[in-house]
Parts: structure tokens; C-alpha cells; sequence
């Protein structure tokens, strides 16, 4: 059976955008192991292995099913120590779950609100008449309001992005020399943004934008086989 991976796409298949998909297709790249990808769409997650899960990363190892990029990434630890480790040891395992923390509450709203409209924009009509209410309810405004800000959120992404800054003084990864499941974290955060969003908010000197080209270039270019929305990168 192998490793089955269910991401999430919008009209166009060929375009997985979600930030917790890419950490896992991250991972599974890191590990060396092999897998099938199955495209999904919003409103299709619901019927994903029998309705175990409302969201995507899920992924199903030779009938093992796991739900959760975290989740995920512990398992794969686990299930396969002879491979290249995500973490490095327990203390990476803690230390990337402060970054996944600071990722989910300080950068996630924030790319969110730049790029809600955009992916709207991507999806079937289907998909798009669950998205919009869906997601204006959670933020209390319509996904144009939020785009009119977009410029503002974008200062502050960069502003929020400074403690990865501050560490690329020191190191070409979060993990150190090599990357780890910490770098495939705030990896994915931003390759949402590059995959969906009209607006690319950093500068190309910016230490933040080398340290993503390098993880783009990862695994063969892995990242790089999905297009950028704009030519940001």
C-alpha cells in the first residue's frame, strides 16, 4: 500500500497550498521516503479515510492512519529511526514545538490575512461558497476587508519574522548547519504565502529570504515545483 499523503488544492491540482502539508512533504523528503501525494479539496476532507479527519495533513502508512503535521512528524520519528532525524533528539522535538507555537500565533494571522482573498480566488465555486463564510466568520470581516490591509500586515510579518532573522546571524538553518522539522515549520508558513498570495512582502536581502531559497532548493527543488502566484522567487 505505501504512504498516501492527502493534500489540500484549489481548482488547480497541481498546487498544494496548505502550510501544514508542506511540513509533512518536508519531512517525508528529509526521511528519503516515498509516498503518493492525493490532491483534495475543501469541501472533499470530509470524506478522507472514512471521515477520520476536518483537516489536512493526513497521512495514511500502510494502513496507518495520522492526523496532524506535528502529530505526524513524531511518528515518522519513530516509525523510521534508521532515516535522517527530524528533530535531532528530544530537546529539537521541544524546541520545535516553540516554534510551531510562535508560527501558528504570531505569522499564521498574519499571512492569513494577506492572503484569505487570494485563495478564495483559487478555489471551484463549491469550494469558494464554504471558504468565504467560513473564514469571515473566524476573522469578523469580509475577505476584501482584510485584503485592504494586506500592505499593513505585510510590515508586520516582516516585524514578526525577526527572531528567525536574529538566529540566521549565527546558522544557515534553525536546525544549525543542516535543516530540521523547526525549519520545515516556518518553511511551510511561507511557501503558503509564496504558492497563494499576489503580494510577496520580503526583500530579497532580507536574511529570511536566503534562508527560504535554500530551503527551496532542498531535495532537488522540491519547493520550487510549484510555481510562486508572482515572480517572487
Amino acid at each position: 500500500m505505501g504512504i498516501r499523503l492527502y493534500t489540500l488544492v484549489g481548482s488547480d491540482a497541481a498546487r498544494p497550498f496548505s502550510p501544514h502539508v508542506w511540513k509533512v512533504v518536508m519531512a517525508l523528503n528529509h526521511k528519503g521516503l516515498a509516498y503518493e501525494e492525493v490532491p483534495t479539496r475543501f469541501t472533499e476532507v470530509p470524506s478522507i479515510e472514512d471521515g477520520k479527519s476536518k483537516t489536512v495533513p493526513v497521512l495514511n502508512d500502510n494502513g496507518k492512519v495520522v492526523i496532524d503535521s506535528f502529530l505526524i512528524a513524531t511518528y515518522l520519528e519513530k516509525t523510521y529511526p534508521d532515516r535522517p532525524s527530524l528533530f535531532g533528539g528530544a530537546g529539537g522535538e521541544a524546541a520545535a514545538r516553540l516554534i510551531e507555537s510562535w508560527s501558528q500565533t504570531q505569522v499564521h494571522p498574519v499571512i492569513s490575512r494577506i492572503a484569505l482573498l487570494d485563495i478564495w480566488t483559487m478555489l471551484d465555486p463549491k469550494d469558494q461558497a464554504y471558504f468565504r463564510p467560513q473564514r469571515e466568520a473566524r476573522f469578523g470581516m469580509t475577505l476584501e476587508a482584510m485584503a485592504d490591509t494586506r500592505d499593513e500586515q505585510a510590515v508586520l510579518l516582516r516585524e514578526r519574522l525577526e527572531p528567525l532573522r536574529v538566529t540566521l546571524r549565527h546558522q544557515p538553518f534553525i536546525g544549525g548547519s543542516v535543516p530540521l522539522f523547526g525549519d520545515y515549520i516556518l518553511f511551510g508558513a511561507l511557501q503558503w504565502l509564496r504558492v497563494v498570495s499576489t503580494l510577496w512582502p520580503l526583500e530579497k536581502d532580507d536574511p529570511v529570504s536566503d534562508w527560504f531559497e535554500r530551503c527551496l532548493d532542498l531535495y532537488q527543488g522540491l519547493g520550487r515545483a510549484v510555481p510562486a502566484r508572482i515572480s517572487a522567487s
